[in-house]
């Protein structure tokens, strides 16, 4: 495994939780690749904690779906197969097309200045070549997309199913300018779109985009030969 900077020692409170945020933080930031073994032993030494307390974090960190248990390796950074990856895609489609066609209905003049506002920052950084910031203000971008058409459940949704599949800052898509490129193109469209009121082109916009985004990563189309 990996050997990141001894952490800071335990803040009072929970133990397990102090684990959890580290190792949370760690994957999320790229310092524990997808793949890497995560000894138990080694990490209560490095964090300066027992066994239980990592065990604990370990399950917490299983249930979010950035942990993963093999044969004769124990605890590794959860890996998502290409097929995982197209069907989480998919499902993101289905959920956010569904959420932009409604919000070409709901979405108020000040929701859609702060999509504007926030797209057209993006456009200037992805302009400079700093890149980035681009990924997360991507997840804001598509946020506030589920905030404005599905207040009542959607959004919220939504939310969980990126809590249980989060993508390391190291491996987004954002960080390639093409692809940041042709991603910007569909939220200027969808913008447009939810603009005019446009409610079947909102959604269809944001399915093709999903769908250009599962293309990038290398997910194979469900039902192609491999």
């Amino acid at each position: 495994m990996v050997a990141p900077r001894p952490a800071s020692p335990a803040p009072p409170g929970s133990k397990a939780d102090y684990v959890h945020d580290v190792l949370r933080q760690e994957i999320m930031g790229g310092l524990l690749p997808a793949g890497t073994s995560v000894p138990q032993d080694e990490i209560a030494r490095r964090l300066g904690v027992s066994i239980t307390p990592v065990r604990e974090a370990l399950r917490r960190l299983e249930s979010e779906g950035l942990i993963s248990y093999r044969a004769h390796r124990g605890a590794t950074v959860a890996e998502l197969s290409q097929d995982a990856a197209r069907e989480l895609y998919l499902l993101r489609g289905a959920i956010e097309g569904l959420c932009a066609r409604l919000a070409a209905d709901r979405i108020t003049e000040a929701e859609l200045g702060r999509l504007r506002e926030l797209h057209e920052r993006m456009l200037g950084e992805h302009r400079a070549g700093a890149l980035e910031g681009l990924a997360e203000q991507s997840r804001t971008f598509h946020d506030l997309v589920a905030e404005a058409g599905g207040p009542a459940f959607l959004a919220e949704h939504l939310r969980s199913i990126w809590q249980s599949h989060p993508v390391p800052a190291s491996s987004s898509l954002w960080h390639d300018k093409d692809n940041a490129g042709t991603f910007l193109r569909a939220h200027g469209e969808l913008l447009d779109a939810l603009a005019r009121r446009d409610a079947r082109t909102a959604e269809r916009i944001m399915v093709e985009h999903l769908e250009i985004a599962a293309d990038a990563r290398g997910a194979p189309r469900i039902g192609t030969p491999r």
